[in-house]
């Protein structure tokens, strides 16, 4: 029963949920590094707004300078590395019980994957560059969901108490 007990706690669920995440994120920069090309031109479409529907009234947000699309891509590869990092250190101190500690890098890591996916994705990829409107260069579908994995997490985290 103690097994049982340790292993349906909350600090088990969220150590799960922080594992699943961390690695994930470890994979996504592992695919932005060595697919590198591919990513990046995701980056340009949506910067250059070049699948929109090209209203005059919203055409003088695109970006085109690909000094600035490479910046911005290797920011966002940047950020993904250090949530990666976060969330991972968070398991590791989850598996060695100093549960104030995890629970804060969980906090962190987590509020790092929803400021990328909801902030970065689906308010600016999506809105001001209106990636929406694309049919070949939309990514709101896994922002979202991006998005919606870290706020459980946090929700999860922030509504068990027990230390």
């Amino acid at each position: 029963m103690r097994l049982l007990a340790r292993v349906g706690s909350p600090q088990a669920a969220v150590a799960v949920l922080v594992a699943i995440t961390g690695v994930y994120m470890g994979l996504v920069v592992l695919g932005n590094v060595t697919d590198y090309g591919t990513n990046r031109a995701f980056v340009e479409h949506v910067f250059a707004m070049d699948t929109t529907f090209q209203s005059p009234n919203t055409m003088y947000r695109a970006i085109t300078n690909q000094t600035v699309v490479t910046i911005a891509y290797l920011l966002i590869i940047a950020w993904e590395a250090v949530t990666a990092v976060v969330l991972l250190a968070g398991l590791v101190a989850w598996l060695r019980g100093r549960t104030a500690v995890a629970r804060r890098l969980s906090s962190v890591g987590w509020v790092m994957q929803v400021l990328l996916f909801g902030g970065g994705f689906i308010v600016i990829g999506g809105e001001w560059f209106l990636m929406w409107q694309s049919k070949n260069w939309n990514g709101l579908a896994a922002a979202f969901q991006n998005f919606v994995i870290a706020g459980v997490g946090l929700i999860v985290l922030h509504s068990s108490t027990r230390d």
